[in-house]
């Protein structure tokens, strides 16, 4: 008999995102965004790209097309199995997750019955509604897809969430997202010169940044001048904490994932963002304001909630060029 691992091999990437359309209805509104930001950040195509180099050349091969794609940060998700959904809501119930994935003998044929199945054995030791785990059951396996058994297993399952984040319900976070700053007299006299607040990570108080109405996400966090620089090699020091290269859409650097307030972007411009976000690989940008931005691109219209991801490259270019 199979493990679940090496059925889970007999997918591919086309195979997973259209599981994740199929369940999303299912999904809790508070992790369908961060469950289809999450597979955009973490693209089974990239890992089976990297890991056919590996096979054929070893690390040094890997390496090598690492640097051809102008991968930078970390895009490995073996090195941050319990933290890459940190920004997901059900992270808070990874543990069952984690241990209901690992206790699977059994399973159905169809990827979306087989994510399914994992959640609901999941809510009786989490004791939750199934809706609130089947984007991280959804994640949880992917994960193992990418990773393998053995350092799956090896993970400990770590939350990486404050007793006070962990308290909040997904109410009050829905809440939190949809909330616009209160402009009071002053505000109303600005008009075009309102601020609005820039959140890009929901589980610390302090990772936030002020934006003035239409301004570009990415010119807005250059005015925060801490040093990220020592947590994300990727960052420059005085730019803020999202990494920027070229403010022009060139690079692809400042990709980020829209958790709240998508609606509060400007659109797309397909020339533009939307062309290059191809080549990049980070999203096929279908809708006006999908979920996946290049933030100096994008102009808020309104307080937002996004998450960095923790790698950028051009590996869509790869992609478009292979047979």
């Amino acid at each position: 008999m199979p493990s679940l691992y090496s059925d889970l091999c007999r997918f591919a990437a086309a195979d997973w995102i259209r599981a994740v359309d199929t369940l999303s209805a299912g999904i809790h509104e508070i992790d369908r965004d961060a469950t289809r930001i999450w597979f955009a950040f973490f693209p089974l195509d990239l890992h089976l790209t990297l890991e056919a180099a590996r096979a054929e050349g070893g690390d040094e091969a890997e390496r090598e097309l690492a640097q051809k794609l102008g991968l930078m940060g970390q895009w490995r998700l073996a090195d941050q199995i319990d933290r890459s959904h940190r920004f997901l809501f059900a992270h808070r119930y990874w543990p069952q997750v984690k241990s209901a994935v690992s206790a699977m003998t059994e399973w159905p044929e169809a990827l979306p019955a087989i994510i399914t199945a994992a959640a609901t054995a999941a809510t009786r030791t989490a004791r939750v509604d199934r809706d609130l785990l089947l984007g991280m059951s959804a994640v949880g396996l992917m994960t193992l897809r990418q990773t393998g058994p053995d350092a799956f297993a090896a993970a400990p399952g770590t939350i990486h969430l404050t007793e006070r984040v962990r308290a909040r319900s997904p109410h009050q976070v829905l809440k939190l997202r949809a909330r616009d700053d209160r402009q009071g007299l002053v505000g109303a006299l600005r008009g075009i010169g309102k601020r609005w607040t820039v959140t890009f990570d929901e589980n610390d108080p302090a990772a936030t940044f002020p934006l003035i109405h239409n301004q570009e996400i990415a010119s807005a966090a250059q005015a925060d001048k801490r040093d990220y620089r020592s947590r994300d090699p990727r960052c420059t020091p005085g730019e803020g904490p999202i990494p920027v290269e070229c403010r022009a859409a060139s690079c692809g650097t400042c990709w980020v994932g829209v958790l709240g307030g998508a609606g509060k972007l400007s659109p797309v411009n397909e020339r533009d963002e939307g062309r290059r976000m191809k080549v990049f690989g980070y999203s096929d940008t279908d809708g006006a304001q999908p979920l996946i931005r290049l933030s100096c691109q994008a102009r808020a219209r309104g307080a937002v909630s996004i998450v960095i991801p923790p790698w950028n490259g051009v590996f869509g270019k790869f992609i478009l060029r292979r047979p």
